[in-house]
């Protein structure tokens, strides 16, 4: 064996790994990515529920994007209000506060009162019986009623109901709104959580038409328009919409809707109370829309508890206090 050669191989080797290491090196310092400080401190403080409702690829993605400057600081529902403080304190930006959403269904029609076209048999998913004639539920527009909301909703938030509707817990629902995005008939929407009042119908059909399908559904009669004191509904192609910026959720348009179109999230209501401060004016009657108040001119007033909706609009307009609203949602009884 010449160890001559052997040698001469094995410094030619070293020397040719040495120059390699050495040129690894200062390619890994001249190449290095620097690591925003921030971006870590950011990532956390997020939930780390990766559940993509930010707008980007995870977590990480999100803390990425914030640290770069291309990214809101409160595009994290699910970590909401406190998360977003925490981050802005990271990248010393105030943040201000945000309404927390939470999903809801707007659709009232299942199988109880919805009329079924076809029995479908197929993939369990409402995204493929969708694309059969869009769906086999009779209203074109309605909740399919599969669950598909169900099964991609991250937290668990959604179940579904014997009438094949999808039931959401509003303790669990963080708002990220991933459900909205995967309902094929956008018949998911995100809403403040404060809100009590909307519309849970999305058919632009005609009353004719609309009755033939559902009996829950709207008809387009009107009248919710009409009753609205805060003028917060406008009737646009066969359909009120709302404006949740002028709705003051006093239920009215629940109580005047004949299809029951409308959803009312509360709990309880107040029922208005007339004190003895009353000069009997008439103003609260002449704007109760439902009878609720009777008494002579110049007596005072009493209110018919059996009619009283709790929508507060006569306390609104009378001119001496002597309305109060009792009973619920945090409204107490003035003892004077």
């Amino acid at each position: 064996m010449d160890w001559l050669l052997v040698a001469k191989a094995v410094v030619g080797l070293g020397g040719l790994g040495l120059v390699i290491a050495v040129i690894l090196l200062v390619a890994s310092i001249k190449l290095a990515v620097k690591v925003d400080e921030r971006e870590a401190a950011i990532r956390a403080v997020l939930p780390g529920a990766n559940c993509g409702a930010c707008g980007f690829p995870g977590c990480d993605g999100y803390a990425a994007a914030v640290a770069s400057g291309k990214a809101p600081l409160s595009s994290c529902s699910v970590g909401g209000q406190a998360v977003a403080a925490r981050i802005g304190e990271i990248m010393g930006q105030e943040v201000a506060a945000a309404e927390p959403m939470v999903a809801a269904l707007v659709c009232r029609g299942g199988k109880a009162e919805a009329e079924q076209r076809f029995e479908y048999r197929g993939a369990s998913g409402c995204r493929e019986a969708a694309l059969l004639l869009g769906g086999p539920k009779a209203c074109i527009y309605g909740c399919v009623g599969l669950g598909h909301c169900a099964e991609v909703c991250p937290f668990g938030a959604i179940k579904m109901n014997e009438n094949r509707l999808p039931v959401i817990d509003g303790k669990k629902c963080t708002g990220c709104g991933k459900c909205v995005k995967e309902c094929p008939k956008q018949t998911l929407i995100l809403l403040p959580r404060s809100k009590l009042v909307y519309l849970a119908c999305v058919s632009h059909d005609k009353g004719k038409a609309v009755k033939s399908v559902c009996r829950v559904g709207c008809i387009a009669c009107n009248l919710c328009v009409k009753a609205c004191p805060a003028g917060a509904l406008t009737m646009v192609n066969n359909l009120p919409v709302m404006d949740f910026t002028r709705c003051t959720d006093c239920g009215i348009c629940v109580h005047k809707c004949p299809t029951h179109s409308f959803v009312d999230r509360a709990k309880g209501r107040p029922k208005a109370v007339i004190n003895p401060s009353c000069t009997g004016c008439q103003a609260c009657v002449e704007t109760c829309q439902f009878k609720a108040i009777e008494g002579e001119p110049g007596t005072q007033h009493r209110i018919l508890a059996e009619k009283c909706i709790g929508c507060g609009e006569c306390r609104k307009v009378c001119p001496v206090g002597a309305i109060d609203m009792v009973g619920a949602l945090g409204h107490s009884m003035r003892t004077t």
